[in-house]
């Protein structure tokens, strides 16, 4: 048995540039997951040699996108293995590099990197594994027919002939289905569309049907004019969308929360969504203050995650203790950088995920003098946004560059924001924040696991009910709910500042309840396991 995992993006380490944002990291998550439990996956993505992109804030607050150069190719290895796929009359050659995670015993998972800058392609296709989500809708295209097809290939290229699942993480693979239907040695379509789907499942993260990549027939056969358009339900309006090609060829179709299950199965009543809600990495996002102290208290954690719900034996001093030098690392970075003197003693809150409009990152900034009041002119609240913006989303761009504008008109808000969030920047503010403020247009937010990351470390989150959240809440206990901006300004007066700063060792319960609760469940371990049995 062996599982292949497509996916555009892989977050592998802060200087390995192949990842964006949440779905990446999610796939890195699991792939550690699988090599600690010693779970056979091989995973493939791009190279992706200029990364996504370095956010840098200009003087007005504008983001501004630069080429990122900090890739990290020291761990690793180019292998000598070529791989060609036909990209129109056209033969465009694959190379690959291979990265290793580590598991238990010299375990290890092989990630590989396709690389198409290689000699002898044209310079159009030696760009195509460039830069993650870079180029126009054909380029796009291109990368994943590169992904898809050519990830097909390689495996098979480097002697992965075991393998029984091909994962496709998104409908940015979808096109390893097409390779191995034009591939199948089945004597009609039917059996081949059967075969395909015995070998391939399919996971999909977002509820909102217009973000999927759909292409025009012309723009299709032009590229491949090996295309099976005699299966007619795979193009719809003369347009192929990788949605419904990673469905018809899966046959195993799930959404990553209860809520976006549901929202699926309203839009596409006539298919049979499972559902396996996300998880993050335990290991990986715990911060060092609280690894030690699971280490004392939770003796095996890193083995069974369930042992995370005993969180309720440890000591709430501690549990305090531990976040109070996780913030105060936080705080000297922000120090250092943005040269800003914040009091560990103040409550902080943090927005931190991808900018764009249904995330609604200015809602706590909806009405600037109220949001003094509660705070006693900004005496008692700090608050910290990071994030990028897609080069393309003007809507993400402007709240950016209007947080920034915010924070220089009104001086007596503490408001910060951090430029160039990556996973390093991630582990200080998951673990060093007090609230994690998260507050998506529902039914629009798939899972979202910022909010998980932070409950790792004792973190309780505001959020509204979309995504992960219905099933994390729990009143009194790991966070809040709301429903609007005078919801969030009411929770803060009401509850969350009178219990921060007047009943801390109310707050403490709550951190010792959000481990035991939310960590103990949504993690990637979990999620290994469900696919393990369920999907495999």
């Amino acid at each position: 048995m062996l599982v292949a995992y497509l996916s555009m993006e892989i977050a592998l380490e802060n200087n390995i540039k192949t990842y964006a944002g949440g779905l990446g990291v999610l796939a890195g998550d699991i792939l550690r997951s699988a090599a600690r439990k010693k779970f056979p996956m091989v995973a493939v993505t791009l190279v992706n040699k200029q990364g996504y992109f370095k956010q840098k804030i200009s003087s007005s607050g504008s983001q501004i996108e630069q080429i990122d150069r900090d890739y990290d190719f020291s761990n690793l290895k180019k292998l000598e293995t070529e791989v060609t796929i036909s990209i129109g009359r056209d033969l465009v050659k694959i190379g690959v590099w291979e990265y290793l995670i580590n598991g238990e015993n010299d375990f290890k998972i092989p990630v590989y990197l396709l690389d198409t800058n290689i000699s002898g392609n044209k310079i159009i296709y030696k760009k195509l594994t460039s830069k993650l989500y870079g180029g126009n809708l054909e380029a796009r295209l291109r990368q994943e027919m590169v992904l898809g097809r050519g990830g097909v290939k390689m495996l098979a290229a480097l002697g992965h002939k075991d393998i029984t699942t091909y994962h496709l993480n998104e409908g940015h693979g979808a096109f390893a289905a097409i390779e191995l239907f034009n591939t199948s040695k089945a004597a009609t379509n039917e059996e081949k569309v059967k075969e395909v789907k015995q070998k391939c499942v399919f996971t999909t993260h977002t509820p909102i049907k217009t973000v999927y990549d759909s292409f025009p027939i012309g723009m299709i056969l032009k590229n491949q004019p090996d295309f099976p358009c005699d299966l007619a339900l795979i193009i719809k309006d003369n347009q192929v969308d990788t949605l419904n090609l990673g469905i018809y060829f899966s046959r195993f179709v799930n959404g990553v929360s209860l809520a976006h299950r549901a929202l699926l199965n309203n839009l596409f009543s006539e298919i049979n969504f499972q559902v396996i809600t996300n998880g993050v990495n335990s290991i990986f996002w715990v911060s060092p203050e609280f690894k030690s102290m699971y280490d004392k208290y939770l003796t095996g954690w890193r083995d069974n995650y369930k042992l995370l719900a005993k969180a309720t034996d440890i000591p709430t001093s501690e549990i305090w203790q531990a976040h109070q030098e996780a913030k105060r690392r936080l705080l000297k970075y922000i120090k250092i950088n943005k040269k800003l003197d914040w009091r560990e003693e103040i409550l902080t809150i943090c927005f931190a995920r991808r900018f764009t409009g249904y995330k609604q990152p200015l809602l706590i900034l909806s009405d600037i003098e109220r949001l003094l009041e509660i705070s006693e002119k900004g005496e008692k609240i700090q608050i910290i946004f990071a994030g990028k913006a897609h080069i393309r989303d003007v809507a993400g761009q402007d709240a950016i560059k209007k947080i920034n504008q915010i924070r220089k008109k009104y001086s007596r808000l503490k408001l910060v924001f951090l430029e160039n969030y990556d996973l390093d920047l991630a582990h200080l503010l998951v673990a060093g924040s007090d609230v994690w403020l998260n507050n998506p247009l529902p039914p629009q937010e798939a899972c979202g696991t910022s909010g998980m990351k932070a409950a790792h470390n004792g973190v309780p989150q505001i959020s509204t009910l979309d995504g992960w959240w219905p099933e994390g809440f729990k009143l009194g206990k790991t966070g809040w709910a709301i429903k609007s901006a005078d919801d969030l300004y009411e929770i803060l007066k009401r509850e969350v500042l009178p219990l921060y700063y007047q009943k801390l060792e109310v707050w403490q319960e709550m951190m010792r309840n959000v481990i035991a609760i939310n960590a103990s469940y949504f993690n990637s371990d979990r999620m290994l396991e469900q696919y393990i049995k369920e999907a495999s």
